[in-house]
Parts: structure tokens; sequence; C-alpha cells
């Protein structure tokens, strides 16, 4: 019931704000960035969700990147929606059909594509050049979909080629602890500490398409070693890794009985 009330809620606000601030915000930048504190307004309203931040801060938050996470299930949004800028999401086609949610992401500016389809995937890689233009940064999983296991699945060109076409900067963030918050196939809560982590942006300029290969393992293994910290920090083992516990299992059920 909270999460509904959240998106019936939120879609009325992210609608004035959308109608306010569209004439001057091509970017759309002020609803996009209502948008995001949803996902805040949820995780604070999840007494089983405990999420955080660190790392490197943007100091412009106007600065375009093109930023690049691991991806480990849908609560990866919710948490990297905690940082404090704006960016456009690269989502399935798929959730943008879903009523409220699909109408706001929209709004926000998020960009659509469907898997598989090519022609899709120009049109989404154009409509990141749009954002980028617009001085707004675009948020892509490189790993295409969510991880079921521990390892990282291999990166895709995309993102990495987007960033040298436009010569902006690569923004690799980190994940971990979000696994079982909401695991791939469930849209059930699950007990979950995590953290997102920011790294040192990596530049582009002078950079081919031809260095898109070694570009894409550099950031790959920066997110790797930074998220095995993070483990290691939120006290995440293997074992944990591949499983809950009966008390996570506990807490699941309650949490879906709450929302």
């Amino acid at each position: 019931m909270i999460t509904i009330l959240i998106l019936v809620v939120g879609f009325v606000f992210v609608t004035a704000v959308f109608i306010v601030t569209a004439p001057f915000d091509p970017g759309r930048y002020a609803a996009g960035r209502t948008f995001r504190l949803l996902s805040v307004a949820l995780v604070k309203l999840n007494p089983f969700w405990h999420f955080s931040t660190s790392g490197v801060r943007i100091s412009d938050p106007r600065h375009p990147y093109v930023a690049v996470a691991n991806h480990q299930s849908y609560a990866d949004i919710a948490l990297i929606s905690h940082l404090p800028w704006e960016m456009k999401w690269m989502s399935k086609d798929t959730i943008f059909r879903i009523p409220l949610m699909g109408w706001m992401m929209t709004m926000a500016g998020d960009i659509a594509l469907t898997r598989g389809d090519r022609s899709s995937a120009l049109e989404a890689i154009a409509a990141c050049r749009d954002r980028l233009l617009k001085r707004v940064s675009v948020m892509i999983f490189p790993e295409g979909t969510r991880s079921r296991g521990r390892e990282l699945l291999p990166f895709k060109d995309g993102a990495f080629r987007l960033a040298i076409e436009t010569g902006v900067p690569i923004l690799p963030i980190a994940v971990a602890g979000t696994r079982h918050a909401m695991a791939k196939g469930s849209f059930r809560f699950g007990h979950a500490v995590a953290r997102c982590h920011v790294l040192e942006p990596v530049p582009t300029e002078g950079l081919t398409l031809a260095d898109v290969p070694e570009l894409k393992a550099r950031v790959r293994a920066m997110i790797d070693d930074a998220r095995h910290g993070l483990e290691r920090e939120l006290g995440i083992t293997p074992e944990s890794a591949r499983g809950t516990s009966a008390v996570e299992r506990a807490s699941t059920t309650a949490a879906n009985d709450a929302s």
C-alpha cells in the first residue's frame, strides 16, 4: 500500500513540476529530480532497507557524464537515486508501459530501450546524446540485465562508445547489498543494507572507438574492485550473497505485508 500511495501522490507532484518547468527546462532536470526523490521517499518509509552513498561528490550537477554501474536488483534504482544530481535512465521499454510509473518516466525524460531491436538501440543512443547536449547525465547499466550470481556480467559497448563519441567522461558507480532487497524475477521486498560508491570520473578526450575495449575493461575492473570493497565494509560474505537467512526471509514476508 505504501508503494502505491507514493506512486499516486508522486504522479501528481511530478506532473505539476513538469507542467510548470517544461517551457524553460528542455532537459527536464526538475521533473526528473522530483521523480527520483520518490525513490528516496520509498526507502525512508521502508524499515527493511537501509541505503547510503559514498565516494566522489559532483560539484556541478549540470556537468554531463555517462554514468555506469553494476546491476544487482531493481532496488539499485532506488539506491542510486539518492545521489544528489539528476541522471536520465536507460530502461526496458516494458517499464514505460506500467501505469503511473511509465508516465512519470516519460515526463522525467528517461530513455526506453527494446532489447534485441537495433532500431530501438539507435534511437536510445540518439536520445542519450540529446540529454547530454542539454547538460544532463545519463545512467546506463552496461551489463544489460541484473546478474543472478556474484560475478559481474560482461559489459556491453554502448555506454563507452557513447562517451567517446560525445567526449563526455564516464562516471563509474559501484553498488553492493541490493541483491536480496528486490531479487531478480521478483518485486518482493527483502531486508538489505546497501551502498553505492561513486568513483573518480574517467575522461574520454582523445580516445577513439578503437579504445572502447580497453576503456570498458578498465571501468569494469574499477567497479568490480570497489564493489568487493563495499561488500567487505557492509559485512557481505559469499554465503550471505548467495541466499537469504531465515531472519531475512521473515523480514521479507513482513515487508511484503506492509507494502
